[in-house]
């Protein structure tokens, strides 16, 4: 096919060509000379187009992201969170959307029970797994070392660390069927630390050992297990932990400020970041990729701590 007139352009996702003023994409032209159907050629632009996935943690922030990223790339979520409403109103929006679809469900992460119902919802509708992705988790308010109790640092434990090993054990035999793969969300803090928040950056530092682990172990029946470490990232989390300041536009221009880049990540960052590990690296596992903006390089300052 060759048009009269053809120059060609670059996206991120697909060359288009130029008829004249009218920009399609390639495909789109191959369709239409060879009579073709366009399905099967759309669905191949998708890079996950029906694989079943199951992320925790997912009505929002980081989670709704990665959910979001999942859906449009033709995937078959199942989600879940704590609370109904804003689940709801995701799996709504997405399944209207498409091209993939979700399933919102109602789960306590720190109650093995329900993680259970989690993966045995998913197997009896989809019937496999293809991806895990371990995202719920909670950052308490900011506190001392001294004043945190022993039952405080159990509690967080128990949702940001024990939740992550349990789905992986209870969905590993569905995953190793399929050469499936693993991905934690912890935080770029488990690697650097952070001030008065010891309990919560032991949990994201051992997310990141125990998924070099798991990859590991794993190795044996190709199950690829890796993690992804975020800095700061606008969340809703964010914006609440940011509103128990003195100033709460102040605190959003210094988590701003952290990052090289000058601005924070964004939910559909690390939405993209979870796909490429799904669908792209399937020669990478173990690896601990990080999403900071650049917040890990350059030198700390004293006045920082002291503050």
């Amino acid at each position: 096919y060759k048009p009269k007139q053809s120059v060609t352009r670059r996206s991120a996702d697909w060359v288009e060509v130029a008829c004249g003023r009218k920009w399609e994409p390639f495909w789109c032209l191959v369709v239409k000379h060879f009579g073709l159907s366009a399905q099967p050629l759309a669905e191949m632009s998708l890079r996950y187009h029906n694989k079943v996935v199951i992320v925790t943690g997912g009505s929002k922030g980081i989670g709704r992201g990665i959910v979001r990223a999942f859906v449009e790339n033709g995937a078959k979520v199942v989600f879940c969170a704590r609370g109904g409403p804003a689940g709801e109103a995701l799996e709504e929006e997405l399944n209207s959307a498409g091209p993939g679809s979700c399933k919102f469900i109602k789960c306590d992460m720190s109650k093995e029970e329900e993680i259970k119902m989690l993966i045995s919802v998913t197997v009896q509708l989809y019937g496999h797994i293809d991806c895990l992705v371990n995202n719920a988790g909670w950052h308490p308010p900011h506190k001392a070392t001294d004043e945190t109790t022993a039952e405080e640092f159990r509690e967080l434990l128990n949702l940001n660390l024990i939740s992550y090993f349990l789905a992986s054990k209870i969905a590993l035999p569905y995953l190793r069927q399929h050469q499936g793969n693993i991905i934690n969300v912890s935080s770029l803090v488990g690697t650097i630390g952070q001030k008065d928040a010891a309990p919560y950056v032991a949990t994201k530092g051992a997310i990141i050992a125990m998924t070099k682990a798991m990859a590991v172990d794993e190795s044996r029946c190709n199950v690829r297990v890796n993690c992804i470490s975020p800095g700061n990232v606008m969340t809703p989390l964010w914006e609440e932990l940011a509103a128990q300041t003195p100033d709460a536009a102040e605190a959003i221009r210094v988590g701003e400020n952290a990052q090289l880049m000058g601005r924070m990540g964004t939910e559909a960052e690390c939405g993209l970041a979870a796909l490429y590990l799904a669908a792209d690296a399937t020669f990478c596992t173990g690896i601990d990729l990080l999403l900071s903006g650049g917040a890990e390089l350059n030198y700390g300052f004293k006045s920082q701590i002291l503050s």
